[in-house]
């Protein structure tokens, strides 16, 4: 005989209405009432029927992910995969699955909103996506609660890093140890990159150093190689900067071995550094100068704002997590004689 809502119910001693509202979350069931009712159901093999709590909630408990990462590196990207991973963790344990978001659903082509729909999910966290696409921005202006990273839309909720704050830390960094020729390697053109960029034209303005057009330099993210050309670019100028700041760590990487191939030594030739404190960046030799971004804060952060919209529409307005920076000084900028 299958057991029903009823024998859980019994076993705890409370009544049918209130085990319902313990498996539904309902903000006047206290987490320890909550917490014996699903101690009760477990003991005797007890598991709520997901489609008879939609039809009586109305909702499905399941929380769609749009994650698009142009690189292809997809899920083992160190950045997104921490962030990921930390929403699944906070969506979880507050009883939501997670469904990932695309537009190629076996034969069907479909929008992201249509997926979306498709899946009847309560909400969707846009972690990795071209923000500015169409198709982005139907799902955004939706009536589906939705929640971003790093790229702020009106009447949304978003999580950001402070990423303008951070590389103005790491531009006064360099400065402080007597540089004066600092070049920046930009990702393409996203929220993130424009926010970096105003950071290093502040950070240089703060410093008294005057920019040069020649030493911001665009690239793309995540790509070692792309790194190494950006970096023998700039060493071309016949004023070579004598610090480089990279996109990202892993184009950082790719920096450090085209010095190596160049016969130039780091920092003492030149000085660079990196951006999101991947685990490869404490494996340098010499270890990489970089700022750490709290991927798992951000992650956990945005299923908060996005469970909170769900649950309680009334009250929740649209906000904005900020998530702050933190400067890693390695060993890879050096300080230099004045210039």
């Amino acid at each position: 005989m299958a057991v029903t809502i009823k024998d859980v119910a019994a076993k705890c001693g409370l009544s049918i209405s209130t085990v319902s509202k313990a498996f539904n979350n309902y903000a006047d069931i206290s987490a320890a009432t909550r917490e014996a009712v699903q101690r009760a159901a477990k003991e005797i093999g007890y598991f709520p029927n997901a489609i008879a709590r939609t039809l009586k909630t109305n909702r499905s408990f399941n929380l769609g992910v749009l994650f698009q990462e142009e690189r292809g590196t997809g899920l083992t990207h160190s950045f997104f995969a921490a962030v990921l991973q930390a929403f699944k963790t906070e969506s979880e344990k507050r009883g939501y699955d997670i469904t990932f978001i695309n537009h190629n659903i076996g034969w069907n082509g479909m929008t992201y909103l249509e997926h979306c729909q498709y899946r009847n999910v309560d909400g969707v966290c846009v972690v990795c996506a071209s923000f500015y696409a169409p198709e982005v921005i139907a799902l955004v202006n939706s009536d589906i609660p939705v929640v971003t990273i790093d790229h702020a839309f009106a009447n949304r909720s978003c999580v950001l890093s402070e990423n303008l704050e951070g590389m103005q830390a790491l531009v006064n960094y360099a400065a402080s140890l007597g540089h004066r020729r600092i070049a920046y390697v930009h990702g393409q053109k996203a929220s993130v990159t424009e926010k970096r960029i105003t950071g290093y034209y502040r950070g240089l303005e703060a410093n008294g150093i005057e920019p040069k057009a020649d030493y911001l330099l665009a690239s793309t993210y995540a790509s070692p190689e792309a790194g190494a050309e950006a970096f023998r670019q700039l060493m071309a100028l016949p004023e070579p900067p004598t610090c480089i700041l990279l996109p990202d760590d892993h184009a950082a990487l790719g920096a450090l071995d085209a010095a190596a191939e160049m016969g130039l030594r780091v920092p003492g030739d030149v000085s660079i550094a990196g951006f999101d404190e991947s685990r490869l960046a404490a494996l340098t030799r010499p270890r990489l100068t970089t700022v750490s971004q709290d991927a798992a804060g951000m992650g956990r952060r945005a299923a908060q704002l996005l469970i909170e919209r769900i649950e309680n529409p009334r009250t929740a307005g649209s906000e904005t997590g900020l998530i702050p920076t933190r400067l890693i000084k390695g060993e890879s900028i050096g300080a230099v004689a004045a210039q």
